[in-house]
């Protein structure tokens, strides 16, 4: 049955409460239990997602695991042009997704939310597209032997999701993985649940029943059971360092292979040569203001040369203070809300911890002064000038709207201050000086670097970080051959 169109959130929220999406359909979890969903906006409840636990892990995977066999039969370019068809039904749905997750989310609509749910409906036609190019090769081993490769999903995949760009980050693990031959159990993000079982209702138009599941739940309960399930045979996460590193030594005991995207601390070099104006938004852009700073691949250490520093900053501190705080879904709001009120206080204290720590914060933009958002979960954005390098709030991931900037002297000194860090995620240096671009790219030690532009992430631009940032690449055909898919060899004795 087609699903029809609900336009208005709280009522889509309602419909998509207290149930999982397993075998195709609803189902209450196991234990009975349901948990609140706030509009960050409001502090309010939208609804309830179900409270899932070990029991609904093992039904869920059970079902993915039957229904997976049947699905990796079928011929490769048969799956694909299923995922594309999931795609091109889900584009027209962006709106009514877009809505929901700027409720649920608390990301502006019109920056935000809707621009999600669109690339997420292009990630899916993307990855349809690409199923003839699972392919093996022919070996020159022998020439009495014919030996060949061959390309063979893993199984069933545990795709672990956040709750800052849940739907981009389901689809980058949905996608290829589906395309390969797998199913998938999804487990959603507490503060998230709704938009992401909205696009699994909608995907069971097209796919066979048991392809996809998702639960919904929190961490201990349901997403360490899943991955510790025997039959879930690959595990996606995206997530905190402390989780990831949770998620990994589970993964290491089935011997299992599993992607992890950790966060990042990500440099931004502008130099003297620079184009100021483009400089200056792109920094708007990549520390991603519109989305609070929630964003692994933040430029939340901007570095700038010390002769464009000051009008760098003024022109900075105009811009941000030109966006426009509110109600998430209202078309005027630029900026929304931090996810929730554990993480407000956190960002909070960072910005607290920053002053005390000797740097000079310019606080920006201001408050919304609708009385109904008086108890919404709103921070201003910060940026912080005389920052120390080996200060918390130049080390640590904030999450937040703060960015810190620094003053350096010469290429090399910028290079130092912007690999001097534990992540390793994105970086982009801005430069009209192709020689100092290109010694800056080999240089940088991130896993995604851009020059003079700050691109979010993309289909078929391989995605992921080195060091603390994670494992594995992701959004590219090599993470659907690399990271869905075995490699078998045959050889033929033909003597």
């Amino acid at each position: 049955m087609p699903v029809e169109m609900e336009l208005d959130p709280f009522v889509l929220a309602k419909s998509l409460s207290g149930v999982h999406l397993i075998d195709g359909e609803f189902v209450a979890p196991v234990n009975g239990k349901t948990f609140d969903v706030l509009n960050p906006a409001t502090g309010k409840s939208i609804g309830q997602a179900a409270e899932g636990d070990k029991d609904d892990v093992d039904h869920a995977v059970m079902v993915a695991k039957a229904a997976q066999k049947s699905w990796a039969e079928r011929p490769a370019r048969e799956r694909g042009k299923l995922v594309a068809e999931c795609g091109r039904v889900l584009n027209q749905h962006v709106d009514e997704l877009g809505k929901l997750i700027a409720l649920e989310s608390g990301k502006a609509l019109r920056t935000e939310s809707r621009v999600e749910a669109s690339v997420l409906a292009d990630m899916f036609v993307f990855y349809g597209g690409l199923a003839s190019e699972l392919k093996g090769e022919t070996v020159p081993f022998n020439p009495n032997m014919m030996t060949m490769t061959t390309r063979e999903p893993v199984g069933v995949v545990g795709a672990i999701i956040p709750w800052n760009v849940p739907l981009l980050l389901m689809a980058i693990k949905v996608a290829p993985a589906l395309v390969a031959g797998n199913s998938v159990v999804v487990k959603s993000a507490e503060d998230t649940p709704f938009t992401v079982l909205r696009v699994c209702q909608i995907m069971q138009q097209i796919l066979p029943k048991g392809v996809l599941n998702i639960l919904s739940g929190f961490g201990p309960g349901c997403g360490g059971p899943l991955v510790e399930h025997k039959d879930v045979k690959k595990v996606s996460f995206t997530g905190s360092v402390e989780t990831g590193r949770t998620v990994y030594r589970a993964a290491a005991e089935k011997l299992i292979p599993v992607t992890l995207e950790l966060g990042g601390k990500s440099p931004m070099i502008v130099m003297d040569d620079a184009d100021l104006e483009k400089a200056v938004a792109g920094a708007i852009g990549g520390m991603r203001f519109t989305r609070q700073g929630q964003s692994c691949t933040a430029s939340s250490r901007i570095l700038v040369h010390e002769k464009l520093h000051d009008e760098f900053v003024s022109r900075l501190k105009d811009r941000v203070n030109a966006l426009k705080m509110g109600n998430p879904l209202d078309e005027s709001t630029d900026i929304g809300t931090i996810i929730n009120a554990k993480q407000r206080a956190k960002v909070c204290k960072y910005i607290e911890l920053g002053s005390e720590e000797g740097a000079t914060k310019h606080e920006l933009s201001a408050l919304p002064d609708d009385p109904e958002l008086a108890d919404g979960q709103y921070v201003r954005p910060v940026i912080f000038t005389d920052v120390k390098p080996d200060s918390r709030i130049a080390r640590e991931e904030i999450f937040g709207p703060v960015a810190c900037v620094f003053k350096f002297k010469t290429f090399e000194e910028a290079l130092e201050l912007a690999n001097d860090s534990d992540f390793g995620l994105a970086a982009t240096v801005w430069t009209t000086n192709l020689k100092t671009a290109l010694v800056a790219t080999k240089r940088l030690e991130a896993g995604f670097v851009q020059v003079n532009q700050n691109l979010v992430v993309q289909p078929n631009l391989s995605y992921g970080g080195i060091k603390l940032s994670g494992l594995g690449r992701e959004a590219s055909l090599e993470s659907m051959l690399e990271h869905f898919t075995h490699k078998k060899t045959i050889i033929l004795n033909m003597e």
